[in-house]
C-alpha cells in the first residue's frame, strides 16, 4: 500500500508518536535541567556579587537596577518569540541556540570595564535566558501529560533550588578570593553549558515540525519600545527630572501610542507574538495577570536581598549567599511536595492560592526587617516567600497548558512566562527607583543626626569597610530601612495575585498528552516522525501521479491545516483497505485498490472524527476533509438563591434518548464532560429536595457552558392526632395525586409527624389509617412547606 514506509524509517525511533517512558523522559530532562541550571547559576552568582561589581565600577543604584532590568527586559521581549518559534521549528535546535547565546553574553560581561558594557552584555544574556525559560516548559509539555507534569516539575524546582543555593555561594567565594576576582562569576557557567549542549544532543529527541516560519517582528519591536519607555520613565523620574514634567508626559504618551499600535499589529498579524484570541480563555487571561504580579513580587523584591545582607548587615558575599538558604529551602521543599500532590490528585488551585498567600505573608513580615533584625526572624520570613514561589511559578504555567490546544502549547506557555518576566522588569525598575529615593532620604536624615551635612547621596554604592564607624551605622540603617520598604511595596502585589487566582476555575489535569498522540487514535507505526510523515505523503502523492484509484486533498480546521490526522479507507464490507497520515501542511494522498465506493474516515487529536462516502473511478478524487474541534460540556448547578448544589445528578442524552455522559456535581456545583462531541443534547439535572430540570443544549466545537437553576421541591408535612389523645405514632399516611395515583407512603414517627418532600405543584390527597380512614385535600404551590395536620376519630363502639 502507499502507506508502507521506507526501510530507513521502519525501526522505532525516539521521535515516535508513542508516549515516552519514565526513563526516556528523565534522560531528556537531564539535558534540559542542566541548561536551566546554567542559566540560574549564572544569574545567582552575579546577583550576590553585584554590590561588589557596582562598587568597583563606581556605578550608582540606578546602574545596579538596570544591570538586572536589562536582562529581564530582553528576556521578556524574546520569551514569546522563542515560544512562537517552538511551535514552528525544532525545539532541540532552539534550546541549544539559546544556550549558546547565553554563554556568549556571559563571556562579554566578564570583559566589561564600564557600566554601559556590563548592561549591554546582560541584555545579550537575557536573550538566551528568555529562550531557556520558555523552551524548558514547552518541551516538558510536549513530552509529558499534564497530570504527570507536576511530578517532573518537582525536579525543575529541585534544580532551581540547587542552582540558587550554589550560585550565591560560588559567587561569594569568587568575589572573596583575591586571585580570581568578580569577572570569573560570568565564566563559571561555561563548563556546565558545554556539558548541557552535549547531553541535549544525545538525549533530547522530539518530532520536528517544518513549516514556513513567520515571526511577528513588528509586534516585538512595538512592545520593546513601549516597555523600554515605561521602564526608563520609572527609573529616572524623581531623579533626572520631576515626576510631573514634559519628559514624563512624552514617555508615557509614547508608551501608550506604541501599546495601541502593538494591539493593532497583533490583531492583523498572521503569527502574532501574543495571540490576542488566547485571552478568550479565562484561565489563560487570569493566569497571565497573576503571573504579572507574581513577577513584580518575585524579581522586584528578591533582587535586593543581596544588598540587604551585604550593605545593611555588613556580611561578606559568601556569607550573604549562605543567609538566603531558608528562602531556597522553602522553594525546593514546596515545589517538590506540591508537584507530587498535583500529580496524585490532578488538582492545582488550592496549591496556587496557598502559595500566593504564603508569599504575601512572607513579604509583609520581611517589610519589618532592619539592619539589626535577628537573623532567625528574617530566616522564617524568607522561608514563607520561598515556599510561595515554589507553589506558584510552575503551577501557573501548568494550569494554562492543561486548557490549550497542543499546537498552542509553546505560545501559551511563553505568554505566562512573558508576563512574569514583564512584571519582574517593572518590579525591579520601579522598586529600584523607590529604593534609591528611600535610601537617600534615610541616609541624609541619619547623617544630619550625627552632625554630618550633605546635599546628596553621592550616587555610587558605598564600601562599608572604608567608612568610619558612625557613618557606617547610618548607611547600614538606611539600607536596612529602605529595603524593608521594598518588601512592603511587594506585599500588595502578591495579595493581588491571590485575589486573581481565586477567580481561576479549576479544571482537573488531563491524564493523556494530545501532543504526543491523537486522543483515541493509535499512531501509524510505519511513520516515525513528522518530517517522515510529510515526505511519505508527498511520495505517495507523486508516485501515483494522475492515475486512477487515488484520493487526495487537505485536512483542515477552518482555514488552518491539520497535521498528523489519521485517514482510514474502508470498503463496503467494512474492511480496511488503506491508511495514511496528513503532513504538516495538512495534505494527504491515499491510494484505493480499484474502482468502487469507499468510506473515508478522518480523525485527529482534539477534533471530532468525520466520515464521508466517496466513489473512486479512473481519475483521482480530490476531497478536502474539514474537522471541527471536539466539544465539551461544563456548567454549574445552583439553587434559586445562587448557592451551588453539591451531589446533583447530571445526565446528558442525545437526540435518540441515549445517555452519552453522566455524573454528579462537585462542591462548587460544577460539572464537566469532555467526551461530548458537537451536537444537540438534553441536559437533565436532579437533586434531593429540589425539583428536577431538563433543558436542551447545543454543544459547539469548543467547550460549551450551561448554567442550571433548580427550584426547591414542594413539601407537605403535618401531625396525625386523635381528638383528646394527642399525636398518633405509626399511623400509615398515603399521598395521592389528582389522578388518584399513589405518590408516596410513610408512617408517622413517635411524635405523630409525617412529611413528603420533592413534590411538584398541584393538588394532592393525604390519607391516614390506624383509626378510621381520614382523607383531606391539599394544594401545593411548590414554593416551600405545606403544613397539613389530620385528626383521627375514635373507632366505633
Amino acid at each position: 500500500m502507499a502507506t508502507a514506509a521506507p526501510a530507513e524509517v521502519r525501526a522505532a525511533a525516539p521521535d515516535s508518536d508513542a508516549p515516552m517512558s519514565h526513563r526516556q523522559i528523565v534522560e531528556a530532562l537531564s539535558g534540559l535541567l542542566l541548561g536551566l541550571f546554567v542559566t540560574i547559576l549564572s544569574s545567582t552568582v552575579v546577583s550576590n556579587a553585584l554590590p561588589t561589581i557596582i562598587a568597583d565600577l563606581h556605578a550608582s543604584q540606578t546602574t545596579y537596577t538596570w544591570v538586572i532590568t536589562g536582562t529581564l527586559l530582553s528576556m521578556t521581549i524574546t520569551t514569546p518569540i522563542w515560544g512562537k518559534l517552538a511551535d514552528l521549528v525544532s525545539k532541540k535546535l532552539l534550546i541549544q541556540l539559546a544556550l549558546v547565546i547565553f554563554v556568549v553574553g556571559s563571556a562579554i560581561a566578564g570583559q566589561a570595564h564600564n557600566p554601559a558594557m556590563l548592561i549591554t552584555a546582560r541584555v545579550v544574556q537575557g536573550l538566551g535566558a528568555g529562550g531557556l525559560s520558555a523552551l524548558v516548559q514547552v518541551i516538558m509539555a510536549a513530552m509529558i501529560a499534564p497530570r504527570e507534569r507536576g511530578r517532573y516539575s518537582g525536579y525543575t524546582g529541585a534544580v532551581f533550588a540547587l542552582a540558587t543555593v550554589g550560585g550565591p555561594l560560588i559567587g561569594g567565594v569568587i568575589v572573596d578570593t583575591s586571585w580570581l576576582g568578580w569577572r570569573w562569576c560570568f565564566y563559571v557557567g561555561v563548563p556546565f553549558a558545554v556539558i548541557a549542549l552535549i547531553v541535549l544532543q544525545k538525549t533530547l529527541h522530539l518530532p520536528t515540525r517544518k513549516r514556513k516560519v513567520k515571526v511577528d517582528w513588528l509586534g516585538a519591536t512595538l512592545f520593546a519600545g513601549a516597555a523600554a519607555l515605561l521602564l526608563l520613565w520609572v527609573s529616572f523620574a524623581g531623579d533626572k527630572y520631576d515626576w510631573l514634567s514634559w519628559q514624563t508626559a512624552a514617555m508615557i504618551g509614547g508608551a501608550v501610542v506604541l501599546a495601541v499600535l502593538f494591539i493593532v499589529a497583533e490583531t492583523f498579524a498572521s503569527e502574532p507574538i501574543v495571540p490576542l484570541r488566547l485571552f478568550r480563555i479565562r484561565t489563560l487571561s487570569l493566569s497571565t495577570l497573576a503571573s504579572l504580579f507574581v513577577g513584580v513580587a518575585m524579581f522586584g523584591a528578591t533582587t535586593f536581598l543581596s544588598q540587604y545582607f551585604q550593605l545593611a548587615r555588613g556580611d561578606s558575599p559568601t556569607k550573604a549567599g549562605l543567609m538566603t538558604l531558608p528562602m531556597i529551602g522553602g522553594l525546593a521543599i514546596a515545589s517538590t511536595i506540591s508537584g507530587r500532590i498535583v500529580t496524585a490528585t490532578g488538582r492545582w488551585k488550592n496549591i496556587l492560592v496557598f502559595g500566593a498567600a504564603s508569599m504575601t505573608v512572607g513579604y509583609a513580615l520581611l517589610s519589618t526587617v532592619r539592619y539589626d533584625t535577628a537573623y532567625w526572624q528574617a530566616a522564617i520570613y524568607m522561608f514563607f516567600v520561598g515556599a510561595g514561589l515554589g507553589m506558584t511559578m510552575q503551577n501557573l504555567v501548568l494550569c494554562v497548558q492543561n486548557q490549550v490546544r497542543p499546537q498552542e502549547l509553546g505560545v501559551a506557555s511563553s505568554t505566562v512566562s512573558f508576563f512574569r518576566s514583564l512584571g519582574g522588569a517593572i518590579g525591579v525598575s520601579a522598586l529600584g527607583a523607590a529604593l534609591g529615593g528611600r535610601i537617600t532620604h534615610y541616609m541624609m536624615d541619619g547623617l544630619a543626626r550625627i552632625g554630618v551635612h550633605t546635599s546628596g547621596s553621592g550616587g555610587s554604592l558605598p564600601k562599608l569597610s572604608a567608612l568610619p564607624a558612625p557613618v557606617r551605622t547610618v548607611v547600614q540603617d538606611a539600607y536596612g530601612h529602605g529595603i524593608g520598604n521594598v518588601f512592603l511595596y511587594a506585599a500588595p502585589c502578591a495579595l493581588i495575585a491571590v485575589i486573581v487566582i481565586l477567580f481561576i476555575k479549576e479544571v482537573p489535569l488531563r491524564t493523556s498528552n494530545p501532543q504526543a498522540r491523537p486522543v483515541g487514535v493509535a499512531p501509524s507505526a510505519p511513520v516515525t516522525n513528522a518530517s517522515a510523515r510529510g515526505r511519505h505523503a508527498a511520495q505517495a502523492y507523486a508516485s501515483v501521479g494522475t492515475g486512477g484509484g487515488l484520493i487526495r486533498g487537505l485536512v483542515r480546521d477552518g482555514a488552518a491545516p491539520v497535521s498528523r490526522a489519521v485517514l482510514t479507507l474502508i470498503d463496503v464490507r467494512g474492511h480496511q483497505v488503506g491508511r495514511a497520515t496528513s503532513g504538516d501542511d495538512g495534505r494527504y494522498a491515499l491510494p484505493a485498490p480499484g474502482r468502487g465506493t469507499y468510506v473515508l474516515i478522518a480523525a485527529a487529536g482534539d477534533h471530532d472524527p468525520q466520515a464521508a462516502t466517496l466513489v473512486v473511478g479512473d481519475q483521482p478524487v480530490d476531497f478536502d476533509v474539514t474537522l471541527s474541534g471536539s466539544g465539551g460540556l461544563a456548567g454549574v448547578v445552583r439553587a434559586v438563591d445562587g448557592a451551588p448544589i453539591e451531589g446533583a445528578m447530571v445526565v446528558v442524552t442525545d437526540a435518540r434518548g441515549e445517555v452519552v455522559a453522566g455524573g454528579t456535581t462537585d462542591a462548587g456545583g460544577g460539572f464537566l464532560f469532555t467526551a461530548v462531541t458537537a451536537g444537540i443534547y438534553t441536559l437533565a439535572v436532579s437533586a434531593t429536595a429540589y425539583r428536577p430540570a431538563a433543558v436542551p443544549v447545543e454543544v459547539g466545537g469548543g467547550q460549551t457552558r450551561q448554567e442550571i437553576e433548580l427550584l426547591p421541591g414542594a413539601r407537605v408535612r403535618g401531625t396525625i392526632r386523635v381528638e383528646g389523645r394527642g399525636p398518633v405514632p405509626d399511623a400509615r399516611v398515603t399521598l395521592l395525586d389528582a389522578a388518584g395515583n399513589i405518590v408516596g407512603v410513610t408512617t408517622t414517627g413517635p411524635d405523630g409527624e409525617y412529611a413528603f418532600t420533592g413534590l411538584t405543584e398541584g393538588e394532592y390527597t393525604v390519607t391516614a389509617t390506624g383509626y378510621p380512614l381520614v382523607a383531606s385535600g391539599v394544594d401545593l404551590t411548590g414554593r416551600g412547606d405545606g403544613a397539613h395536620d389530620l385528626w383521627l376519630g375514635h373507632p366505633a363502639g
